[in-house]
C-alpha cells in the first residue's frame, strides 16, 4: 500500500500504466464496495446517486476552469464529441492533429455525408492553421506519446480567426493545471487521471456555444428537473449545460464523487511537477530531451518484451512503448524501467 498526497493506493510496484487504465484510491474501492452490497440488498433507489452526479460535475468543471452549470454529464469521450460533430453546420471544416486519438476524429469524420471534412495536420503545426478551418478539435495531450499541444498559442491563432476549439482533456485533466473557460467545448473521461470506472465523462460548453449544440441523446435525466421529465411531451430541457446530460452510469458516477473532488482539493501543480519530473527524469536517464509531460513514449529495442519480464506495466501505442506517472508512481517506478534496460 502506497501513500501519496494523503491517500492510500494498492498500487503495484512498476505500474505505469494510467494513460490506459487509472489505478484508484482505496477510499474509492471502499465506496464503490459498499454501493455494491447496497445494491446487493436493494437498499438504493435511482435518484440516492444524483448528489454524486452532482459533486463529480461540479468538481471536473473547477478542474478546468469552469463553473458547474457549464457542464453536461455523459458517459465516454465519443458520445459527448458527437453532440458536437451533429451539430456542426453542413460543409464544416475540421481541423485536427495527425493521427489523433479517433475518439476525437471519427465522430466528425462520420458527418462526411453532410460535407464535413476532417483535415490532419502536424501537432506543431496546428496554432498556424487554425485560420483556415470552421472547427478545431485536438486532444491538449496526445493519447500516443503524450506530447502537450501549445494552448496559448492554439487560443490566440483561435480568437484571431474566429475558429471554434474542441479540446479533449481525458491524459491531461488530473495532473495538468487547466483554465479552458476559452474553448467552446471540452471533454474528458473519467477512467484514467482521474482513477475512477469507466462510464462517466463530462462536456464543458460556453454559455454562447451551449445553443448551437444540439442535445442527440435528449432523455429524462437531461430536464430541469429529472423526476419530472420521466413521461409524456412537450420537450422540457434544462436551461443550461445539464440539457446535454446523459442517464448516469451509477457506479462510475459514484466513485467519480469520490475522487474528483479529491483532485480538486490538491494543488495541481504540485501534482503537475510530481508527475512530469518522474516522467522527465526517466527520459534524462535515458539520455533523451525532457518532454514536460507526465507520459513517455520509447522507441528502444525489445523494449516491451523487457519491461514486461521486469514486472513494469507499460502499453504500446503507434509502436512505441507508452509510460505514464501518477501521482502514485515513485523514483522506485522509474529505477524499475532503467534496470530493466539495462539488463
Amino acid at each position: 500500500m502506497r501513500i501519496a498526497f494523503g491517500q492510500s493506493f494498492d498500487v503495484p510496484a512498476g505500474y505505469l500504466n494510467t494513460a490506459s487504465i487509472g489505478i484508484p484510491p482505496k477510499v474509492a474501492v471502499d465506496g464503490l464496495m459498499d454501493a455494491v452490497r447496497r445494491w446487493q440488498s436493494g437498499a438504493d433507489i435511482p435518484p440516492d446517486f444524483d448528489a454524486d452526479v452532482r459533486l463529480a460535475r461540479k468538481a471536473w468543471g473547477s478542474l478546468i476552469g469552469v463553473e458547474e452549470s457549464a457542464v453536461a454529464s455523459g458517459a465516454s469521450v465519443s458520445q459527448l464529441i458527437s453532440l458536437v460533430a451533429a451539430s456542426v453546420p453542413d460543409g464544416t471544416r475540421v481541423v485536427t492533429a495527425r493521427n489523433e486519438f479517433t475518439s476525437v476524429s471519427f465522430p466528425f469524420a462520420a458527418q462526411a455525408h453532410r460535407g464535413v471534412t476532417v483535415t490532419e495536420v502536424d501537432l506543431v503545426d496546428l496554432p498556424s492553421s487554425v485560420d483556415r478551418f470552421d472547427l478545431v478539435a485536438v486532444s491538449v495531450v496526445q493519447s500516443a506519446d503524450g506530447v502537450v499541444v501549445d494552448l496559448e498559442s492554439l487560443r490566440d491563432a483561435a480568437t484571431a480567426s474566429g475558429t471554434q476549439v474542441l479540446l479533449d482533456v481525458t491524459q491531461a485533466v488530473g495532473w495538468m493545471p487547466l483554465r479552458l473557460d476559452w474553448a467552446d467545448w471540452v471533454i474528458g473521461a473519467c477512467y484514467k487521471w482521474l482513477m475512477s470506472p469507466r462510464g462517466a465523462a463530462w462536456l464543458a460548453v460556453k454559455p454562447e456555444t451551449l445553443e448551437r449544440t444540439v442535445p442527440i441523446a435528449a432523455n429524462w435525466y437531461a430536464g430541469e428537473d429529472p423526476w419530472s421529465t420521466v413521461y409524456g411531451l412537450p420537450l422540457r430541457l434544462a436551461s443550461d449545460a445539464r440539457g446535454l446530460d446523459l442517464s448516469p452510469v451509477w457506479f462510475s458516477q459514484l466513485t467519480a464523487a469520490i475522487v474528483v473532488p479529491w483532485l480538486a482539493s490538491l494543488d495541481i501543480e504540485a501534482v503537475r511537477d510530481h508527475c512530469v519530473g518522474l516522467a522527465d527524469g526517466l527520459l534524462v536517464a535515458l539520455g533523451l530531451a525532457p518532454k514536460g509531460s507526465a507520459i513517455v513514449s520509447l522507441d528502444i529495442p525489445d523494449v516491451a518484451e523487457k519491461l514486461a519480464a521486469a514486472g513494469v506495466k507499460s502499453s504500446v501505442r503507434a509502436g512505441r512503448v507508452r509510460l505514464a506517472c501518477h501521482l502514485y508512481n515513485t523514483a522506485g517506478d522509474i529505477e524499475s524501467v532503467l534496470s530493466a534496460l539495462r539488463d
